[in-house]
């Protein structure tokens, strides 16, 4: 069997359209084409309901499919119960590498995790308010705000958090630090690449973007406590910032003995 490469995985995207805004849709869908190909994307929700009418020409501007779901009864979200039977049938298909939960209700916890034991990959979005528990289900979870936002780019530091901020997390740093220790060699120096990968099984919503940086190498350059080093194609980070030369004194000249 070959593995897929990301990039050619084979995706599922499911939509909670009660839990998710059409307005993020196509940076959703940018951001999913990142991490393999959406060879199927559904929307879940009640569409006899007007408060689901925002969604229609959307829908049919990325071809997505509506699942109507009525609502039985009051206080019921039958919305979920059927994304996350078709989730199931889905993944007992076999054809899919990966699937891409959009929702910010914990009712899916239980979901990411049977599909992880599965062994496909789980992609979580949704928004800052989605409990931790959803979030660490997922491989990797994706905050929805960063939809909205304009674009980050490594030129513009409008709306990154201040470096010396950057600096007093405690957490992010000591996060990065343990990451470099896990993944180093000999000399103390780790791939950028497998950093971000650490980082990830230990916190599956970290995100650069979060912090204003479109890329990990900006932000750990940011921090201004590890040295990123670029040679061959390849970027290194080790955890500390090279000692700067102190400039050599030279010994004063001793004054000319009056004659």
């Amino acid at each position: 069997m070959t593995v897929p490469t990301e990039g050619n995985a084979l995706l599922a995207v499911l939509i909670d359209a009660d839990n998710a805004d059409s307005s993020i849709i196509e940076g959703l869908l940018a951001e999913v084409s990142t991490y393999g190909v959406a060879s199927v994307k559904r929307i879940y929700g009640d569409w006899t309901n007007t408060r689901l009418n925002k969604w229609k020409d959307t829908l049919l501007a990325h071809s997505i499919q509506p699942m109507q779901q009525f609502a039985y009864t009051s206080g019921k979200n039958a919305t979920d119960s059927a994304m996350i039977i078709d989730a199931m049938d889905l993944l007992h298909t076999g054809e899919f590498d990966g699937f891409c939960l959009v929702s910010s209700d914990s009712d899916f916890t239980r979901l990411a995790s049977r599909l992880r034991e599965s062994g496909k990959r789980v992609y979580g979005f949704g928004e800052r308010k989605t409990p931790e528990a959803f979030v660490k289900a997922c491989d990797q979870f994706i905050y929805n705000e960063i939809f909205r936002a304009a674009p980050v780019s490594d030129d513009d530091s409008r709306s990154r958090v201040p470096a010396s901020d950057l600096r007093q997390d405690r957490a992010l740093v000591s996060l990065i630090r343990s990451a470099i220790t896990a993944a180093s060699d000999d000399n103390g120096q780790a791939p950028l690449g497998q950093v971000g990968n650490i980082i990830l099984k230990q916190r599956p919503d970290f995100d650069p973007r979060n912090y204003g940086y479109a890329k990990l190498s900006g932000l750990v350059d940011a921090i201004g406590l590890f040295t990123v080093t670029r040679q061959e194609g390849a970027v290194l980070i080790s955890d500390a910032k090279p000692a700067a030369k102190k400039a050599s004194r030279r010994p004063a000249k001793k004054a000319a003995s009056a004659s």
